[in-house]
């Protein structure tokens, strides 16, 4: 049976506080679990005024303390920014408090512009990243392989580890979790390689190299989403995130806007063509299109699981669209 999870990514709006942001991915968490999601996933970004979960090991914390049963990770952490040893500490901390319900979704983007990156790492040495999470399975106990640090362990000891997931939007990327033995979720949102992404699949099955923690692929697709009554509501409620996405490329970054103010805006036929390829790697329209075409599309890449992105310029919309799939994809399997 294919699960449904969400993926978080903290957008903030005009009007709306950063912190008041922040609440509202930990209320969502809390709906998604209600509404039978099998996981909630936050995303890690780093000096966007769009996204403001910069910490995702912090939000995971706080909502594994807030839910029940809902399996809460990251996706994921830029595993280039920090040392493996202390990214398993931190997950595996986590995994003592909520045992069996913490995902650690590694990232190869730098999650910033060249500015950030080096803000984040300066004066640190920079592994190679298949070795870097290599080194990090093995702190948190995934393989066998010793991480190569004479007489360093990565505490507490006596728990399970998190289950460890390698993200991606590329080739390279999915043999990475093949040959590591990990399970596998595309971002299919992924502007430039969402065509890839049967391709990738496929290569990750096909290379699969079993491990004691994952003895046989499981893959995920990560793809934007958004829900409505209607197809005409749903086009008004993705208008500020198209808004955004041409500001973005105009060099102007911010918070989206409300839906009206983004309709008001005129788009070159470039910025245009630019938002008609967005719609084509995300899905948009009533409820029960979008329902039909995600079960369309787990056929197509025969995968394990769907993992939804919504952005919406209010919260109450985003929590609709959960709702309304939750209806159509969960309640009925």
């Amino acid at each position: 049976m294919t699960r449904f999870a969400i993926l978080d990514q903290s957008a903030t709006s005009q009007g709306t506080s950063h912190q008041a942001t922040l609440q509202q991915t930990v209320e969502m968490a809390q709906h998604a679990e209600r509404l039978g999601y099998a996981r909630y996933w936050l995303a890690e970004h780093h000096n966007s005024p769009a996204n403001v979960g910069t910490a995702p090991e912090i939000l995971c914390a706080t909502i594994s303390a807030k839910t029940d049963h809902i399996r809460v990770g990251s996706a994921g952490v830029l595993l280039q920014h920090y040392s493996p040893l202390k990214v398993a500490e931190v997950f595996r901390v986590l995994s003592a408090l909520a045992p069996g319900r913490i995902d650690l979704g590694i990232g190869r983007s730098p999650g910033g512009n060249p500015a950030t990156v080096e803000a984040l790492n300066r004066g640190a040495r920079v592994k190679e990243h298949a070795d870097a999470f290599r080194e990090l399975l093995g702190w948190i106990g995934h393989s066998d392989d010793d991480p190569g640090q004479g007489g360093v362990n990565a505490f507490p000891f006596g728990v399970d580890g998190p289950e460890p997931w390698g993200l991606g939007s590329s080739l390279s990327g999915a043999m990475l979790a093949a040959e590591l033995g990990t399970p596998f979720c595309f971002n299919y949102s992924h502007g430039t390689n969402f065509h890839l992404a049967k391709s990738a699949l496929e290569a990750y099955r096909e290379n699969f190299r079993p491990s004691t923690r994952c003895p046989r692929p499981v893959t995920s697709l990560s793809i934007w989403v958004l829900a409505a009554e209607t197809a005409q509501e749903a086009d008004y409620l993705f208008a500020p995130r198209a808004y955004w996405r041409v500001q973005l490329d105009r060099g102007k970054r911010g918070a989206m806007v409300p839906p009206d103010v983004a309709l008001s805006e005129r788009f070159t036929p470039q910025e245009q063509a630019r938002v008609d390829e967005m719609r084509g790697y995300s899905i948009i329209g009533a409820a029960d299109d979008v329902a039909d075409r995600l079960r369309n599309i787990v056929t197509q890449f025969d995968v394990n699981e769907i993992v939804l992105a919504t952005w919406t310029y209010e919260a109450k919309d985003r929590l609709h669209s959960y709702d309304l799939l939750a209806q159509r994809l969960i309640s009925a399997s």
